[in-house]
């Protein structure tokens, strides 16, 4: 039995192309939280509350390479300190410095220092395929391309919007299916306002491929996909729609083994591939509308 007011905790070796699916499957099995270690040997973590008994470890077997290497329990004040443990302040690109909310450390003088609350929602710069997504932008904007409107897509927290601010894009709209991502964007420009101000984008919460929803006002000059290769190819046809001829797309959350389908994809769709960026098991990939 767990005792009562201990947490229960997984440390696995998870290979990195596992880690989303085996995220979802630890969620779905009450996991309050999920993180990879930044330091070797880059153990991942699930996190469960008290009174959990986690899933069957015989579940691991569906995902390949997988290996719970422990199942902890501890107390509350343990799970603060681990929690805050796993993720530090880190430096993305050649602009930006990403700090967790608690980190009241110094500043980098010459970074943008962009606040984030780990575990708030997807898009705290700690996932690879958001500083490749972050590092187009940079690209973009010293070729003078980063120009709106602009529409972030499966924004998350609205990271990559406010790096686009920041980088002189302006009228940036950002939204998401999930609805705990309009608390999530809101708390986050809020933790920002010292860099974007008030209002960097507008956000809302709905569906690309409602043509009624009047959150949606093409064309559209650039267009930020940092979500699953299946959800892009299902939206394409709609993305072809809603953006001008030499509107530009930032495509991310890609396996690196998914690359030429990827391509293949964009291509049909009137997206021609300019430049791919890679960082472990995944890539981003810059296109242009034909």
């Amino acid at each position: 039995m767990n005792p009562t007011g201990q947490h229960l905790r997984w440390r696995l070796s998870v290979p990195d192309s596992m880690e989303d699916g085996l995220s979802d499957w630890l969620q779905g099995f009450g996991a309050t939280a999920t993180y990879r270690d930044a330091d070797p040997p880059n153990d991942f973590y699930a996190y469960f509350k008290p009174g959990s008994e986690g899933p069957d470890p015989a579940g691991l077997a569906s995902f390949p390479g997988v290996e719970l290497k422990a199942a902890e329990r501890f107390g509350d004040e343990d799970w603060i300190a681990k929690s805050r443990e796993g993720f530090g302040s880190f430096n993305v690109g050649s602009r930006f410095f990403i700090r967790p909310l608690w980190d009241q450390g110094p500043l980098p003088v010459d970074r943008f220092a962009i606040t984030v609350n780990p575990g708030l929602a997807f898009g705290t710069g700690g996932h690879e395929t958001t500083r490749l997504c972050m590092e187009f932008l940079e690209q973009l904007a010293k070729e003078g391309k980063l120009k709106g409107p602009i529409l972030d897509i499966g924004a998350g927290t609205g990271i990559l919007s406010l790096t686009a601010y920041l980088l002189g894009a302006r009228s940036i709209t950002a939204f998401d299916i999930d609805p705990d991502c309009g608390p999530a964007m809101q708390e986050f420009i809020t933790m920002n306002e010292g860099l974007g101000g008030p209002t960097p984008f507008d956000y809302f919460v709905g569906d690309l491929e409602n043509e009624r929803n009047e959150r949606i006002n093409p064309p559209y000059r650039g267009l930020l996909a940092n979500i699953l290769l299946l959800t892009i190819q299902d939206l394409l046809p709609r993305m072809a729609e809603i953006t001008e001829p030499g509107a530009w797309l930032v495509a991310s959350g890609i396996l690196a083994e998914c690359q030429d389908e990827a391509l293949v994809s964009l291509a049909a769709h009137g997206f021609k591939p300019l430049k791919m960026l890679t960082e472990g098991a995944w890539v981003a990939i810059l296109a242009e509308r034909e």
